[in-house]
């Protein structure tokens, strides 16, 4: 990747595929500043378990997207802002989703203001495939219809549409990155991957999940942190929509078999009520068409098809099942 020279800042720096995104920053030679969410214990997240080589490197501001001045003040100086903080689970949505508004919707709009005050170079915000609901055809290309299927999902969809309209609006030289179900070390248990591992992993033989029949494209976490860079380098990705997935299509329930085959583990599945969607909220089909990325940006995964999945499942493993990694997850509780 090249990106011009100049700071760059990373919302959600601190999550799942920040940290790894910041760390392969980083890795690249490139100045970063990692905007984490503020919180007492100081705590900067996964960011705390990076090598001691990358943080020293990095310049952390603690801050709250909500906060308009914060985030203005945390891209200061900064010439690409690569825009991932945001709430993200499904289930936690129908419960509160007035902050789903305010973390979303309004968190964007105040790095959209900033970047058109400060004249940013480059804006990259984060999508996600839940917004096409489920698919009404497939492979499900960016022209796909959108579909709120989740509060969460509505507000991912506000957030996109606002950050198009700065673009067509104000020349914001923004670009949205669509990426599928992205999987691997780090993952919130509140995810189906990790949720299969780190019950296994402890023991269990009956494994608690929700509906098996819905499919899901999974995009291992180094091809999602590629895509990232190669959507903030393109200058042909601004004003565009671009979709990052592996191509490959795969049913919920053999994805467990999968697991469990690579695990070599004989379990059985119970239904647990507690993870259903709302019938109407659960999205039965996401497969990308990624046709737009090998265009754009000359992208593809380096994990496609099933043998792709089988790799990138092989090292999630890998990392989950290692005892320090494991003992940071509860298998046992629904994670919302």
């Amino acid at each position: 990747m090249k990106l011009k020279k100049g700071k760059l800042l990373i919302t959600g720096a601190e999550g799942f595929i920040g940290s790894h995104l910041t760390e392969a920053l980083v890795s690249g030679g490139y100045d970063v500043r990692a905007f984490v969410l503020y919180n007492t214990f100081n705590s900067d997240g996964w960011l705390e378990e990076a090598p001691e080589e990358i943080r020293a490197s990095l310049e952390i501001y603690r801050g709250d997207i909500r906060d308009s001045y914060g985030v203005r003040e945390a891209m200061k100086g900064c010439s690409c802002v690569l825009h991932l903080a945001a709430l993200i689970s499904i289930p936690f949505s129908y419960k509160t989703p007035e902050l789903y508004v305010d973390t979303n919707i309004k968190g964007t709009l105040n790095i959209l203001q900033a970047a058109r005050a400060l004249d940013v170079e480059k804006v990259v915000i984060t999508s996600t495939s839940e917004v096409y609901g489920t698919a009404r055809y497939v492979p499900i290309s960016e022209a796909h219809p959108l579909q709120g299927q989740s509060p969460y999902s509505a507000t991912k969809i506000a957030a996109d549409q606002l950050a198009l309209s700065f673009y067509n609006s104000f020349s914001t030289p923004v670009a949205v990155i669509r990426p599928f179900n992205t999987y691997g070390p780090r993952q919130s248990a509140r995810a189906v991957i990790p949720t299969i591992i780190t019950q296994i992993a402890q023991g269990a033989t009956r494994l608690k999940l929700g509906n098996l029949t819905p499919t899901r494209d999974f995009s291992y976490i180094a091809d999602t942190v590629r895509g990232f860079m190669a959507v903030a380098s393109a200058e042909a990705a601004i004003g565009k929509v671009i979709n990052i997935g592996s191509g490959y299509e795969i049913s919920i329930g053999e994805t467990v078999e999968m697991i469990a085959e690579l695990m070599g583990a004989e379990v059985v599945i119970e239904r647990d009520f507690l993870r259903l969607r709302p019938e109407k909220s659960e999205v039965e089909r996401l497969w990308a068409d990624i046709s737009r990325a090998r265009e754009l940006m000359s992208w593809s995964p380096q994990y496609g098809g099933k043998e792709g999945l089988r790799r990138g499942l092989k090292e999630t493993i890998r990392w989950f099942t290692d005892s320090e990694n494991l003992k940071l997850y509860k298998g046992d509780r629904y994670n919302i």
